[in-house]
């Protein structure tokens, strides 16, 4: 007996299904990472976020904060396996993606091993990134971008997925080398991590010094993690939120016909194409997080800052005015998403 109902209200059905099954799965997690990373429910969100949508994620942050914690139980929960460099100025790309090393059979024939590095695995940790040299740091641009690294001239696949997690200290710049801009364009997203409140950093205290802590268990395997990345490609955006997101992007360039002069004024260079790239998948996570089944303005408005705060710069005469790239993309973002609801 034939269907009633035609082959794409099937195919839609089906996806909203999915979608709705894979919200489900990450309130799971969610709940679960909350249980180690207490009180920090935005962090939480977006870093989920970032493994959504197969990108790597930026965590600018004090020591002491949970940076690590959270990487750590996010690998576990996730179902990743992880690995963590402590970036330093004396490490070497070779710390990173491994060497060849020569052995000497017991014929007496030699020949020459290669010996995977850390970088070797689906969750990468690279801790206090900054702190290492721009040669060190480059070993990583290949692989964020690529899934690939190419050592001795021969290409060696990363981990499926593959995600880093690179954290800083955003006070501490004596010794430091700052990212180059290239480098920071890979990653998807930048996520400040503040201290907790009062009540928070109670319960934080109560939770760690006891004698017992958490457990937390996996929620997702690695393969459900690539099925959800496929199944958040395929999530429907709207029109209004795609020229939405197009808006806002071309509105935080300084050189944009379409600029306010707000951004003349304050910002040096603005975003380029792979923003806009990262606001539709982000917003498609947020709006999974947050139990619906399409983006709406509000995920626009709530990742603006972080897709695109490490994305611009401002100006020497803003600087000096204690201007915050956080503060303007957030009054632009209000501004174009205000518009295009009353257009």
């Amino acid at each position: 007996m034939p269907s009633e109902n035609p082959p794409h209200v099937q195919n839609d059905a089906a996806l909203m299904t999915q979608i709705e099954t894979l919200g489900g799965k990450l309130m799971q997690a969610r709940a679960s990472i909350s249980k180690r990373f207490i009180g920090q429910d935005k962090v939480v969100d977006l870093t989920l976020a970032s493994l959504l949508c197969g990108g790597h994620a930026l965590l600018i942050g004090l020591p002491g904060l949970g940076k690590t914690r959270l990487v750590d139980t996010l690998s576990t929960v996730m179902g990743l396996h992880g690995n963590r460099v402590q970036f330093t100025p004396d490490l070497m790309p070779a710390d990173i993606l491994g060497s060849e090393v020569l052995e000497t059979s017991t014929d007496g024939s030699r020949t020459f091993r290669f010996i995977k590095g850390p970088i070797f695995c689906q969750l990468l940790m690279a801790d206090e990134i900054n702190r290492a040299s721009p040669r060190t740091q480059s070993a990583l641009l290949q692989a964020m971008q690529e899934k690939e690294v190419t050592i001795a001239g021969e290409h060696r696949k990363v981990g499926v997925p593959f995600h880093v997690l690179a954290t800083q200290n955003p006070i501490e710049q004596e010794g430091t080398y700052p990212l180059p801009e290239a480098q920071l364009d890979r990653f998807l997203v930048q996520i400040d991590v503040p201290y907790p409140d009062r009540s928070t950093e109670r319960e934080i205290l109560i939770a760690t010094t006891g004698t017992t802590e958490e457990d937390v268990t996996a929620v997702f395997t690695t393969d459900e993690i690539i099925a959800a990345q496929t199944l958040l490609r395929r999530m429907p955006v709207g029109d209004a939120i795609i020229e939405m997101i197009l808006n806002l992007v071309r509105a935080c360039r300084p050189n944009d016909p379409t600029a306010t002069e707000l951004v003349q004024n304050t910002v040096s260079w603005g975003p380029g194409p792979r923003a806009a790239q990262a606001l539709m998948l982000t917003v498609r996570a947020a709006a999974l997080l947050n139990g619906r089944l399409v983006p709406s303005a509000e995920d626009v408005r709530a990742m603006a800052a972080p897709v695109l705060t490490h994305r611009m710069a401002l100006s020497f005469a803003a600087r000096a005015r204690g201007e915050s790239v956080t503060s303007i993309i957030n009054q632009v973002a209000t501004q174009i998403t205000s518009v295009s609801k009353t257009a």
